[in-house]
């Protein structure tokens, strides 16, 4: 009897532990930006999916569903987007949501987008940077309702792009404007009317958040800093490589390097030129708000240019920069549990339509034709996308994962001198 006993309990422990291997787990819905930022295991990327010259072509729930089993793949489960007054945020959303009911594990979060602009931006009148444009308020209203939709989705929104810093001539704001926004959402949880862990912030260029020009350092900001729930702030040494290129510059003690380590030395200083606007905003935030995080909202380097950093100026643009620079990016970032938006996830040719070898069009790790670029070439290897596809086409390499072929492209940054010659 007793045998019969111990054989009943063994099948039912066998059944239990199928039944158990079978089920898949669910993600933890609980999860807030607490948790998620500055978590290695949570990639961040800038996203936007856009396929065609124009985005008057929205990406469709079948496409952005497909990027974003590629983008899981990455280990990559923050996304940010831009703007909501297109259909391609509440397409993504949407898109994440059957996702997550087609497959219980899958996990992918959102940092939402609200744009801001001043009055008469983006028309043929002189724009008014000490107005705000009419449409803030039902960009922030959209905002607050797709919040409210995916609470289990959207972790954060974000008030602005590069909203507030001064070369953005066509549209920049005061930052009042951003503190305004920002309080109101700020009140909406305070009321229960959006989730009281979601958090609130405005991602914008290092100097904007003070971290350079003085001027910036206004009694707004700082009361702006203060209401945030954490800085995003954006670094682009690539765009300094040609605005600001001291530091690219081959200096006169690496004269004897190789071509190979002069491009390897720049990319060193790139990095520690990232860091150091890093910390120069964290100085200057903590000095405020001492309580305050800060993360990066955008930072990337493009792979083609035919204009500032290409071969007849920085010559900062090609594939083994940019791999250099995503993955010195990633290991310093990752160390230092600081979030990386990284900018961007695809190639988009929108930004530049009329030059399709303009830079802004080739910031992408994956570029249009479902090519790998060098950056996440080990990605390949390793297997992490087979059975995907993006527009019906398997990711590959680029330069058919031949190495010597891609360095055939690389150009070693001017040196002073040459500079002064011309």
């Amino acid at each position: 009897m007793m045998n019969f006993i111990r054989i009943g309990i063994y099948f039912s422990v066998l059944t239990v532990l199928f039944s158990c291997a079978k089920k898949p787990k669910k993600i933890e819905t609980n999860l807030t930006a607490a948790d998620i930022l500055g978590n290695p295991e949570y990639l961040a990327i800038s996203y936007g999916g856009y396929r065609e010259v124009t985005r008057d072509v929205q990406p469709t729930i079948p496409e952005l569903k497909e990027d974003m089993k590629i983008l899981a793949a990455m280990n990559v489960k923050i996304l940010r987007t831009y703007n909501v007054h297109l259909a391609q945020a509440s397409n993504l959303l949407a898109a994440i949501s059957e996702l997550q009911k087609e497959d219980p594990t899958f996990e992918m979060y959102v940092m939402l987008g609200a744009w801001i602009d001043c009055k008469n931006a983006w028309t043929e009148l002189e724009p008014d940077h000490n107005l705000e444009s009419e449409r803030n308020a039902v960009e922030i209203k959209t905002a607050v309702e797709l919040a409210n939709k995916y609470p289990e989705i959207v972790k954060i929104i974000a008030v602005g792009n590069e909203a507030m810093v001064k070369w953005a001539a066509s549209y920049y704001v005061q930052p009042s404007v951003i503190l305004k926004w920002v309080n109101h959402l700020q009140e909406l949880k305070k009321k229960g009317e959006l989730p009281f862990d979601l958090w609130v912030t405005s991602s914008d260029d290092f100097a904007s958040w003070g971290g350079g020009d003085t001027s910036y350092r206004t009694p707004d900001l700082e009361k702006l800093i203060k209401t945030v729930d954490y800085v995003s702030m954006h670094t682009y040494p690539m765009h300094n490589t040609y605005y600001n290129p001291q530091f690219w510059e081959v200096p006169d003690n690496e004269k004897g390097f190789t071509d190979l380590e002069k491009v390897d030395a720049a990319m060193l200083r790139a990095l520690e030129f990232a860091k150091k606007q890093y910390q120069d905003v964290s100085a200057y935030v903590k000095s405020i708000d001492s309580t305050k995080t800060i993360h990066i909202g955008e930072s990337g380097w493009t792979t083609i240019s035919d204009g500032h950093y290409g071969k007849e100026s920085s010559r900062a643009a090609d594939e083994y920069k940019a791999g250099s620079y995503y993955k010195m990016m990633r290991e310093w970032t990752n160390v230092e549990k600081i979030s990386l938006f990284y900018f961007e996830a695809f190639d988009e040719q929108w930004k530049d339509s009329g030059n399709p070898i303009g830079s802004e069009n080739h910031f992408g790790l994956i570029n249009l034709k479902g090519q790998a670029k060098y950056a996440i070439w080990e990605l390949v290897d390793a297997g992490v996308f087979e059975g995907l596809t993006r527009d019906s086409i398997v990711i590959t390499k680029t330069y058919n994962g031949d190495k010597n072929a891609l360095m055939q492209h690389v150009l070693v940054p001017p040196s002073a001198s040459e500079k002064e010659e011309k």
